[in-house]
């Protein structure tokens, strides 16, 4: 690796149970599916494979399939020059309503096109992207440096915990990201654990109400009365709906 000593100096937690792209985070999540199941408080996911759609992994989640990950060689798409106007990031942002000294984690930060937008929105704060792919943390990393930000820490999480440090998050951001988690409900109960009191979860989907949205495959999109029914069931209550995105829900949830 070409900067070997970099990701201690940026605090990037190190794990061996973390995945390195999509087929091998879905191997790993049907590794661990076991001793998931085993967990008190955790929904029995529903592995029939009948009616799968080859763009998710072979199980289901309160009715609905879970969708591949976009892996990291799909960072082109990420960082597509017509995402500004497809999606208004800008809009997004503004949105979000941050102060100088907010604490936001970038769940599923990816190359950093949200992370290093957020950086200068809270100069007092600090901005944790979290990412399992171990090719994305590096490209974090190097651009965090080549960038020279000091408000940007980046954690290396697993399919199960973001490991993030408990009450310390004053929103956490997930953008085209949730409907991927292998294990929804043990990521969100550890998301909502390192919300700090009254912070908030902004959930950002691609709608599935949208039909003309024919570009995004259906299991990347994901209705808003799905999402608030998942929400619920880890004990974050929905507050409000932020509206104005031309593609995406964009969910406001709350302990």
């Amino acid at each position: 690796m070409k900067y070997p000593s970099l990701f201690l100096a940026l605090g990037l937690t190190l794990s061996s149970a973390c995945t390195t792209g999509s087929k091998s985070e879905n191997n790993a999540a049907e590794a661990n599916a076991p001793a998931a199941l085993e967990r008190p408080g955790l929904p029995t996911l529903d592995t029939a494979t009948a009616g799968l759609s080859p763009d998710g992994i072979p199980r289901r989640y309160m009715g609905r399939q879970i969708a591949h990950i976009v892996g990291y060689q799909s960072v082109a798409w990420l960082d597509r020059a017509e995402r500004a106007r497809q999606e208004r990031p800008d809009l997004l942002l503004k949105e979000l309503n941050l102060k100088p000294t907010d604490v936001v984690a970038d769940i599923g930060a990816g190359t950093g096109y949200l992370t290093f937008r957020l950086a200068p929105m809270v100069p007092q704060g600090q901005v944790m992207a979290v990412d399992i792919q171990s090719q994305l943390q590096t490209m974090l990393v190097r651009e965090t440096m080549d960038r020279k930000l000091t408000n940007v820490k980046v954690i290396r999480g697993t399919n199960q915990n973001p490991n993030l440090p408990e009450a310390a998050v004053d929103v956490m951001l997930l953008v085209d990201t949730y409907h991927e988690f292998a294990f929804p409900k043990e990521m969100m109960m550890a998301l909502r654990t390192a919300l700090k009191p009254g912070g908030r979860v902004v959930l950002v989907e691609y709608r599935a109400e949208d039909i003309a949205l024919t570009q995004i495959k259906p299991l990347h999109k994901m209705s808003a009365e799905q999402i608030k029914h998942e929400m619920a069931s880890v004990g974050l209550r929905f507050k409000e709906e932020r509206e104005g995105l031309p593609q995406q829900h964009m969910l406001v949830f709350v302990k």
